[in-house]
């Protein structure tokens, strides 16, 4: 009977242990689960404006939206249908976005828009070369890129001038019968001091002079945006860079007549 006690206590005694011993682990503080190194940050190496690039991400990658953009219009290209081409950075893109309306106009042309937004001079001459006009011969595309190239110190107004210039040859390498409609950078900033605009309009300087009346036609439309003392107001770029869709309006009231005499 003693022996009976002994082992139902000892029983109870390591059953009791037990508990306490889980409590114990439940309420002892949890130690955080190791973190993971950061990944060291990539240096993007500036980008000269005049060889052609891909975007590329903060990880030194391809920038995968303007991945899925290049290959959009891959298909569109193939596809052999439009006869004018809308191609540069996000001014362009904003055709499908305030401009949509306005856009329709161009409907008559199948007109496609190979815009993509934060893109460079390099960026533009890249996707050039690597497809987006293989299989599309447009009568006309309309090109306008280079405001983003503004901002970087070792993109020169000559070397930027230099990378549209390849851009054209390109296309002309590719569709040699194609008429490109070069407009003259946007101006932006609130005023004609400002760094940007600045360095827009020499790059515009340069690229009048590839306007040779046949193939290449520079056209500046840019005052049109403009007070008479230069000054660029909010009500016609709400961020002094990107156009609204009045602004868009303005811009097809400007060039339609000129781009109905390239794609006849």
């Amino acid at each position: 009977m003693k022996r009976t006690l002994s082992l139902l206590l000892g029983l109870s005694l390591f059953g009791a242990a037990s508990v306490v011993a889980q409590e114990a682990k439940k309420d002892a503080p949890k130690k955080d689960a190791p973190k993971k190194a950061a990944a060291p940050a990539v240096k993007l190496p500036v980008q000269p404006a005049d060889v052609a690039a891909p975007k590329l991400g903060n990880d030194g990658q391809i920038n995968p939206g303007f991945a899925k953009s290049h290959e959009a219009f891959l298909a569109v290209a193939k596809k052999g249908e439009a006869q004018v081409v809308f191609l540069g950075d996000s001014i362009t893109a904003g055709w499908a976005g305030n401009g949509k309306e306005v856009f329709k106009e161009y409907a008559k042309y199948n007109a496609a828009n190979f815009g993509i937004g934060g893109d460079r001079v390099q960026h533009v001459l890249w996707r050039v070369e690597n497809g987006e006009f293989d299989g599309i011969k447009p009568k006309a595309v309309v090109l306008m890129i280079g405001t983003n190239n503004a901002g970087v110190a070792d993109n020169s107004p000559e070397q930027i001038a230099a990378g549209i210039k390849n851009i054209i040859d390109a296309i002309h390498k590719r569709s040699p019968e194609t008429k490109v409609l070069l407009l003259a950078i946007f101006p932006r900033g609130p005023n004609p001091a400002d760094a940007n605009r600045v360095k827009n309009e020499k790059v515009n300087a340069i690229i009048a002079k590839l306007d040779d009346g046949k193939k290449v036609h520079f056209f500046d439309i840019g005052a049109k945006f403009l007070k008479p003392d230069g000054t660029l107001e909010k009500s016609v770029m709400p961020d002094l860079l990107h156009l609204n869709a009045a602004s868009y309006q303005v811009e097809a009231d400007a060039i339609r007549e000129k781009l109905a005499s390239l794609v006849k």
